[in-house]
C-alpha cells in the first residue's frame, strides 16, 4: 500500500480544514467505527496533524476486533495518540474522560452485509448501538456529535429526481426487509433528534452516499471497488448488473474535508447529504476504470436490460452542504480512481 498518497490528500485536507482542527488542539475525541473506511482516513489525517502541524490530538476508538485492525493497519494501530477499546456497540462498557466531541461512524460491517448479514441483526445493531453511543455522551458530558447516517433513509430514489435532496420526505418500503440499512438509520436519526432536544446535544448528522479511495475494500458489494480489483488482478472487469444503475462517487480526502466541516459548522438536527452530485452509469464507470489503468481491459455484463425496467438511481443533491457550508466536489472520479490505483499497487 502506497502510504504516499495518502500523506499527499492530506496536506490537501489541511489546506482546505486547518483553521478548524486548531479547536482540537491538545483535545481527545471518541470515535465508533474507527477501523473501517471512514475511519482509517479520520485516523490517517489525525496522526499526520500530530506530527506535522503538532496537534497532540487523542482518539479512544471502540473497535470489536483489534487484532484485524492490527494486521490491516499497524502503523495506526500502534499508534501512541490512539487507544483502542474493544466491544460491542450495543452493549460496550462506559468509561469517563474528557472528550471534546464524538463522532459515530459505526454501523453494520461491510464484510458482513456482503456475505448475507441478518436484517434484522443489522437493524438492532444500528439503532441499540446509536442509543447506547448517546448515552454513552451523555455519560461523559460530550456536547458535540456527528453522526454518519445514510442516503439509504429517501429509499427507492424516483426516476424523475436525478439528485434526491434533504427535504425529499420519502422513505424505504416498510413491508421491505432489504432496507434495514435505511429503516434503521432513519430510527437513528430519530434518536439523534429526540437527544439533541431532551439532553441539549449539538448533533450534526451527515447522510452518506458512495466513496472511491485508498482503504476501500475491493472484495464485497461495491462496484467501483469491485471494478478497480478486476483490473488489478488482470480482467475483465464484471458487470453483475446490466450496467444502467446510476451513481456518483465522492473521493476519501473529500470526505474527511465534508465531515470535519459539518462537525464543527453544520447546524444540530439538520441533515446534510455527503456524497458527489456527478452521476455515472455502471457501464460508463467501468470503461473509466479501464481506462483509468492504462491496460486493454475487456468488460462483460452479465444481465441483459429489460425492457420499461425502472431505473436505479442513488445520487444525492448537494446544494445545502454548498451553499450554507462552502464545500464541493474537489476530487474528479478520474483523479480519485488513479489514487486508488497507486495505493493497491
Amino acid at each position: 500500500m502506497n502510504q504516499f498518497i495518502i500523506h499527499n490528500d492530506i496536506e490537501f485536507i489541511y489546506s482546505k480544514t486547518g483553521n478548524i482542527w486548531h479547536n482540537f488542539r491538545n483535545k481527545k475525541i471518541f470515535i465508533t467505527g474507527g477501523t473501517g473506511f471512514f475511519g482509517c482516513w479520520l485516523l490517517e489525517t489525525i496522526k499526520w496533524l500530530n506530527e506535522n502541524k503538532q496537534l497532540d490530538l487523542s482518539a479512544t476508538i471502540l473497535t470489536r476486533n483489534y487484532k484485524k485492525f492490527f494486521k490491516k493497519a499497524p502503523h495506526l494501530a500502534n499508534y501512541s495518540f490512539f487507544n483502542f477499546v474493544e466491544g460491542d456497540i450495543k452493549s460496550f462498557n462506559f468509561f469517563h474522560d474528557n472528550y471534546h466531541a464524538l463522532i459515530h461512524f459505526a454501523a453494520t460491517n461491510a464484510e458482513e452485509t456482503y456475505h448475507g448479514e441478518d436484517e434484522l441483526n443489522k437493524f438492532i445493531t444500528i439503532t441499540c448501538g446509536t442509543k447506547r453511543v448517546l448515552d454513552f455522551a451523555i455519560e461523559n458530558n460530550i456536547k458535540n456529535i456527528l453522526v454518519t447516517s445514510s442516503g439509504a433513509v429517501y429509499g427507492k430514489q424516483a426516476d424523475n429526481i436525478q439528485n434526491i435532496m434533504e427535504e425529499y420526505s420519502v422513505a424505504p418500503n416498510s413491508t421491505d426487509i432489504s432496507a434495514a440499512l435505511g429503516h434503521g438509520k432513519r430510527i437513528e436519526e430519530f434518536f439523534c433528534s429526540y437527544y439533541a432536544q431532551k439532553f441539549k446535544l449539538k448533533i450534526k448528522i451527515a447522510r452518506c452516499f458512495s466513496f472511491v479511495g485508498p482503504y476501500l475494500q475491493l472484495n464485497i458489494h461495491y462496484a467501483i471497488g469491485n471494478f478497480i480489483r478486476d483490473v488489478l488482478n488482470g480482467g475483465p472487469i464484471v458487470i453483475k448488473g446490466d450496467g444502467t444503475a446510476i451513481r456518483s462517487y465522492l473521493y476519501a480526502a473529500d470526505l474527511i474535508i465534508w465531515l470535519i466541516t459539518i462537525l464543527a459548522k453544520g447546524k444540530s438536527i439538520y441533515p446534510y447529504n455527503v456524497g458527489s452530485d456527478e452521476s455515472i452509469d455502471i457501464l460508463t464507470l467501468a470503461r473509466l476504470v479501464a481506462r483509468c489503468s492504462g491496460r486493454n481491459i475487456n468488460i462483460i455484463i452479465e444481465k441483459q436490460k429489460h425492457f420499461n425496467q425502472a431505473k436505479n438511481i442513488y445520487v444525492p443533491s448537494i446544494q445545502r452542504a454548498r451553499k450554507e457550508l462552502g464545500l464541493k466536489v474537489y476530487t474528479s472520479l478520474k483523479d480519485a480512481i488513479q489514487k486508488t490505483f497507486l495505493f493497491y499497487k
